[in-house]
């Protein structure tokens, strides 16, 4: 068919997202959210209307407003649904293999274009952007994640890597893996980063010591640690702004 349409079932084609002849009684409730998406604009979607629109695309018959409610529901927000792990999101009834991978790449998509924010910018002057991408990246993730923004002598970012996965309250980190990786990196300074599943973002006497360990061991190689950044649902906390660094 030219590519344009692919086979759906017995006597039916998708053409663009649509399901040619779909009588359903749901189709035209489909056709009134997209054309009020386009006539006002995405931004003026609510979080399960915007969550309806992109399901059409993973699921192209039957009413998914009761499936983005459930998923919002389960997950507190847009930005938790977009976190949570393919499994987590395959619990939820309704979602299927699919539809999760939709979602997943939905916030891939987010990520790089955050990362693509912060690349080309000196990050201890475009805070606002960096706070945005990390938050994006780290807030809703159901398991402590620890990163480090690895900086170039202009403090533009060499590479964005997450050193360690954790549990929901710990994520082991090796000092001398962070200096290793910044060394192979040639970096000049970094920025930690991990995240507080629990939501409170305030740092534990074990982020602190840690913290200070990484500190000692990149200062013997005159590499830089600019800031550790917590992330949490209710905030962020810099360690600088705090006087810990």
């Amino acid at each position: 068919m030219g590519g344009k349409f692919r086979e759906a079932g017995p006597g039916l084609f998708l053409g663009d997202d649509k399901i040619l002849g779909d009588t359903s009684p749901h189709a035209g409730h489909r056709e009134r959210l997209r054309a009020r998406a386009l006539n006002g604009g995405l931004a003026a979607l609510p979080d399960y209307e915007f969550l309806e629109l992109f399901l059409f695309r993973s699921l192209p018959r039957g009413d998914v407003k009761p499936l983005a409610k459930r998923l919002l529901a389960r997950f507190g927000s847009l930005g938790a649904v977009l976190g949570a792990s393919p499994e987590q999101l395959r619990s939820v009834a309704g979602i299927g293999e699919q539809a999760a991978m939709d979602l997943k790449l939905l916030q891939e998509a987010a990520l790089r274009i955050g990362r693509e924010t912060v690349a080309k910018r000196t990050l201890i002057s475009s805070w606002t952007q960096l706070m945005t991408y990390v938050r994006t990246a780290m807030a809703h993730e159901p398991r402590e994640q620890f990163r480090v923004l690895f900086l170039d002598k202009k403090n533009q970012l060499i590479a964005d890597e997450v050193m360690n996965h954790g549990t929901v309250d710990h994520a082991p980190v090796y000092p001398r893996e962070v200096v290793r990786r910044a060394l192979e990196l040639s970096a000049s300074a970094m920025i930690l980063a991990h995240n507080h599943p629990s939501g409170d973002p305030t740092p534990s006497g074990a982020d602190i010591s840690m913290t200070q360990e990484i500190i000692r061991a990149a200062a013997i190689l005159k590499i830089q640690v600019h800031d550790h950044i917590i992330i949490g649902r209710d905030g962020t906390t810099s360690f600088k702004a705090q006087g810990l660094i």
